[in-house]
Formats: C-alpha cells, structure tokens, sequence
C-alpha cells in the first residue's frame, strides 16, 4: 500500500518537471498576447503610410474617393484585432468568464468581416477598371498598367475570403472543448490576412507583382513565434498547423497556377462584374 501511495506523487512531480519553468509558464500565458500585438505592429506599420500616401492621391485627383466599404472594412477590421487582443490578455489574466462572454462580440465581427470583405473586393476592383477604361487620359493610362497585377491580387482576395472564414468557423467550433485548437486556429485565420498589410510595407523585399511567393512566405513569418514557441515548448507539431497547412496547400497551387495567366486575365473581369 505504501509503494501505491507514493506512485501518483512521483508521477506528479514527473510531470510537473516536463511541464516546464515559471519562466516557460509564463511565455504559454504571454505568448498570444504577444501575436495579437505582433499582428496589430503588422498592420499598423503597412497602412498607416499607404493611407496617407492614397488621401494624397485623392486629394490631388490621382484616384477616386474612398469607398464607404472601405472605412468599414478598416474599422472593423481594426476592432476584431483589438478584440483579439482583450481576449489573450484576459485569458492571460484568468479572467476566462469575461473572455467568453467577449467572445460573443467577436463572432459578430468575424461575420461582419467577412460581409464587408465580399463587398469590398469587387468595389475596389471596378474602381479601377473603371477608372482604366473612362477616366482622364492621364489617369487611364496609369490604371491599365496597374490592371493585371489588380486581377493578380484578386486571386490573393479570393484565398483570404474564402479560408478565413472556414479557419474562424473551425475555432469557433472548437471553443469551450478544446482550448489549444481555439487559440492557435484563431490566429492561424487572422494570419491569413496579412498579406494585405506586408505588401504595403514597402521597404520589405518582394516577390510581387510577378509571383504570390513573398504573400506566402509572409503569412509564415506572421506565425512563427507561435509556431516556433510551440515546436520549442512541446517539441510536436499542434494539430492546428496540420490542419491549416493541409487546406492551405491546395489553394496555393491554384493562386500560383493562375497567377498572370491569360485565362485569368480575361476571367477576372467577368468573375467581378465589370466585363
């Protein structure tokens, strides 16, 4: 009876030595806090220079007003990163209750994300396809130069409307009974957005306009702490990554299939309405 008394106290003490540091603890409570500012640094840091730049050019009629979708779309963007980063912090804070019921805020933004995105693609698109073919010579001329590479970045558009969604659906679904997909796929979705903010950032190298690689590796680069922390911390891969990089793969071999192809040139066009 004694040797059964003393097994579980040596196995806790086992696991309590596998599980890591105060130091290591710390990180696993920290560390998401740290990708939604990480995210917000990315996205702060790619649009606040080319809004500027872009109210210039409105102001100098270069380019039409904004849209209203497009001061939706940043605000709401803009409050689902915010979101996420009250999550983590709570979460980081034991303050799981007002996490949940935070939450509920967060789905509501997700859906009117991804309402407002399906808007805002096509309006943008027929901007400057409009723009290309009716306005001022001077301007028409610099729009179609710039109109394929436009089709180009729609394939890009398309492949964020569509898995941004699917991986939100797939953490909302995993909420409440499994904690570490919820998480991870939460910011594995938002990743997906981020080429939009790399790309503005113009002192990065590229690949763009003549490849979807730079997009790509950039994506990778947004998660890697996560990523890297997790590799380190439990020496496996999470299921999350699995997941997201199976659905992934196919969509990129399609983006890069079509990218800057005749077909897709003379497809985007109709695919938007314009044609």
């Amino acid at each position: 009876m004694a040797t059964l008394a003393k097994t579980p106290t040596i196995e806790s003490e086992r696991r309590d030595v596998l599980s890591g540091t105060p130091r290591a603890h710390a990180i696993d409570r920290w560390i998401f806090v740290f990708m939604a500012l990480w995210f917000i640094a990315i996205t702060l840091t790619g649009f606040i220079p080319d809004s500027i730049m872009k109210v210039g050019m409105v102001k100098a009629g270069l380019r039409p007003p904004f849209p209203i979708v497009l001061h939706m779309h940043a605000i709401v963007m803009g409050s689902f990163l915010l979101v996420l980063l009250a999550q983590t912090w709570l979460m980081a804070t034991g303050k799981r209750a007002y996490h949940m019921q935070l939450g509920l805020l967060g789905y509501a933004l997700a859906a009117v994300l991804v309402v407002v995105g399906l808007v805002l693609v096509p309006t943008m698109y027929g901007q400057v396809w409009n723009g290309a073919h009716f306005g001022p010579p001077e301007v028409r001329e610099m729009l179609q130069k710039q109109l394929p590479v436009v089709d180009d970045i729609a394939l890009l558009q398309y492949r964020i409307g569509l898995l941004f969604p699917l991986f939100l659906i797939i953490a909302f679904r995993a909420r409440g009974r499994n904690a570490g997909m919820h998480k991870r796929m939460m910011f594995l979705a938002t990743a997906m957005a981020t080429p939009a903010a790399f790309d503005r950032i113009t002192w990065l190298p590229t690949t763009m306009p003549a490849s979807p690689v730079g997009p790509d590796l950039y994506v990778m680069l947004a998660v890697a702490p996560m990523f890297l922390w997790d590799v380190i911390r439990n020496r496996s891969v999470h299921p999350a990554y699995v997941i997201w990089l199976a659905v992934n793969i196919p969509f990129a071999i399609a983006v890069h299939g079509l990218w800057d192809t005749p077909w897709w040139h003379e497809m985007a066009p109709r695919i938007m309405g314009v044609a």
